[in-house]
C-alpha cells in the first residue's frame, strides 16, 4: 500500500537535456507512484524545452507564473500564469518562455508508458542536448529516437 509522501523540489535532480530544468518530483521511483508522474519545469528567458510527445500519456499542465508559448502539432498558442492545458496523446509540443523573468509550470502525465523508455519520444534536439552531446554525457538522443533511460523523464 502507498503511503503518503512530501518531495521538496530541492530533493529533486535538474533535468536539462531537453532544454529549462525539468524536475520529475512524485514519480514510480520517489513515491512508488502507478498511475502517472508529477513535476515542474523551471524555464529562463529565451529558454525552450525541445519538442516532443508522449505515445502513451496524456499531460497536465498549469502555469505557475512567466510567459510561455507553446507549439501543439505546429500550432502556436500563449500560455500565461493561471492557465492550463490537456495535451493528449501523441500531439507534438515545444515550450518557449517568451517573457522576461522565469517561468514556472507543473506538468502531470498519466498513465504510465508500459515501460519509461517508451514514455517520451524526442522530435528535435534542443541547444542544451546538443551542448550536451559534445560533453562527457552521451545519454543523448536523435530526433524521433525513444530514450532508454529508466527514469521518469528522459
Amino acid at each position: 500500500m502507498l503511503k503518503p509522501r512530501i518531495v521538496t523540489l530541492s530533493e529533486t535532480e535538474p533535468n536539462r537535456r531537453r532544454g529549462g530544468d525539468l524536475r520529475a518530483m512524485l514519480t514510480p521511483a520517489t513515491v512508488g507512484s502507478t498511475s502517472g508522474f508529477m513535476g515542474l519545469a523551471i524555464v529562463q528567458p529565451g529558454e525552450r524545452i525541445g519538442e516532443h510527445y508522449h505515445p502513451y500519456s496524456e499531460e497536465f499542465v498549469y502555469v505557475v507564473s512567466g510567459a510561455l508559448e507553446v507549439d501543439l502539432d505546429g500550432e502556436t498558442f500563449a500560455l500565461r500564469p493561471d492557465q492550463g492545458l490537456l495535451i493528449p496523446i501523441d500531439v507534438r509540443h515545444r515550450f518557449r518562455n517568451v517573457g522576461d523573468v522565469e517561468a514556472r509550470m507543473v506538468f502531470h502525465l498519466g498513465p504510465l508508458a508500459p515501460r519509461p523508455s517508451l514514455g517520451h519520444v524526442d522530435t528535435e534536439v534542443s541547444e542544451e542536448a546538443q551542448l550536451a552531446a559534445a560533453g562527457p554525457h552521451p545519454a543523448v538522443h536523435a530526433p524521433g529516437q525513444v530514450s532508454e533511460r529508466s527514469g521518469a523523464i528522459e
